[in-house]
């Protein structure tokens, strides 16, 4: 109750929040300002005479620039509309870390595990496995969460081959040069989705040794997602029995989505035969501090499971130090929206991203939107800045805007409006747009050639 923040916050770098009412109430989009540039700052020797800026003027200057460019962050799955983080400000005078086994309890008070233990059993409520059923643990992000779904695969099945399709987010790849793994490739459609019938024929190719799939619920770049239903039926229909496959559903961004979108409540559920779920805590629900949810069958953790004397715990994680602060947060951020806040932030994401995919219909620009996805691709933008200036993910000739719960219409408007100005000065005297018929299909492809057909 002695706790003043401002015994610790630099003068003048407390700064108003953006986020008010719920999270939703932007500040005025402003003009369209440039990507902030690198500071080149060095350590500074406390009370070592320079002309440099004090530490408070870098920060407030820092501050400042972030707080700007917080408009124009169109181009990755982060959510940075949220308020708990003043509410939760002071807990950062304190060291978290909630190192081992979150079921068990420390032997030091400064960890979160109870905040961590009350947001794994949401999650598996969630996803439909009794509370003795599962195991899981709060990593620092979906990489960590794919880490250890892949690994305890490869524990479990010690010569299965990892089946990922080539859009899968690139850290399955990285699990499998860790772990020395067999990976098969598998293709994809046009839409990002598995290609199922070249799943069959590799697994069929390799029917002698176990299968560990990875299932994308949202690919990173369009959006798709793996029918889960479909590859479990192509695994019996090769001959697999259930002790001869293992999954790992990668949800990092539609985790949190589809079980709020009508029809599709039971996509993600341990009453199918699946053995790991991940999301990130970051992305949809929101957080300060990149982190994610990992739920898994407590009988599979068995195999990982190390004892350690030293922090008077077992440790079946990848880190083995955890933050102790991101626990809180996602236990906050899921108290105070409730699934009834959640359903509405799906919502009115769905709303927002077909409301843009629209409008660059409308203008003729080249663009594609998956069912149950609030990524839009459109075609890349052929200036540079205009790119790095909203802050745009780009593969070959595509570019992508993720509709997240902070973005706005005002800001969806500037951005388009911006696009169509800038389009009619690169598109002149003869330049036209890419054909990107091959990558989102010519149903979606607004150039010249597609646009007559």
């Amino acid at each position: 109750m002695d706790f003043e923040p401002s015994d610790i916050t630099p003068r003048g770098l407390a700064s108003p929040n953006l986020f008010l009412d719920g999270g939703y109430k932007r500040q005025k989009v402003a003009p369209p300002g440039g990507p902030r540039k690198n500071l080149q700052l060095a350590v500074m020797e406390p009370g070592f005479k320079c002309d440099a800026p004090s530490l408070d003027t870098i920060l407030v200057n820092y501050l400042d620039t972030l707080t700007q460019r917080v408009n124009f962050h169109l181009g990755y799955p982060v959510n940075i509309c949220y308020d708990h983080y003043a509410t939760l400000a002071p807990l950062l005078q304190f060291h978290l870390n909630n190192c081992g086994d979150p079921f068990i309890q420390n032997t030091v008070d400064f960890h979160s595990k109870d905040f961590e233990m009350a947001v794994l059993d949401w999650f598996a409520q969630l996803w439909e496995i009794e509370k003795d059923q599962y195991w899981g643990y709060v990593t620092n992000g979906g990489t960590e969460g794919n880490l250890h779904g892949v690994l305890l695969g490869r524990e479990l099945l010690p010569e299965g081959i990892l089946y990922a399709s080539k859009d899968s987010h690139y850290s399955v790849s990285k699990a499998a040069r860790m772990y020395r793994m067999d990976l098969e490739t598998i293709n994809t459609s046009i839409n990002g989705e598995m290609d199922y019938s070249d799943l069959r024929a590799k697994l069929l190719q390799n029917k002698n040794k176990p299968a560990i799939i990875n299932v994308t619920i949202g690919t990173t770049f369009k959006g798709a997602v793996d029918d889960l239903d479909i590859i479990l039926q192509t695994l019996y229909d090769c001959g697999y029995s259930q002790d001869m496959f293992y999954i790992h559903c990668d949800a990092a961004l539609c985790g949190l989505m589809v079980p709020f979108i009508n029809n599709f409540e039971q996509m993600i559920s341990f009453k199918k035969p699946i053995g790991s779920v991940t999301i990130s805590g970051h992305k949809f629900l929101g957080c300060p501090m990149p982190c994610g949810v990992q739920i898994t069958r407590k009988s599979y953790i068995n195999n990982l499971s190390r004892n350690v004397e030293y922090i008077a715990s077992v440790d079946a994680t990848i880190s083995g130090s955890r933050n102790g602060l991101t626990p809180i947060f996602l236990w906050y951020s899921l108290s105070a929206k409730g699934q009834i806040g959640l359903q509405k932030d799906v919502k009115r994401c769905l709303d927002n991203a077909k409301y843009l995919k629209d409008r660059l219909q409308q203008a003729g620009i080249s663009v594609m939107l998956n069912e149950l996805s609030i990524i839009v691709v459109l075609e890349r933008p052929r200036d540079h800045e205009f790119i790095r200036r909203w802050q745009l993910s780009c593969v070959k000739d595509m570019a992508h805007v993720i509709v997240m719960p902070g973005i706005t219409r005002d800001m969806l408007d500037s951005f388009i409006n911006e696009l169509v100005q800038q389009r009619k000065l690169w598109y002149q005297d003869g330049v036209e747009p890419p054909c990107i018929a091959d990558d989102i299909g010519a149903q979606n492809c607004a150039c010249s050639y597609h646009k007559i057909g």
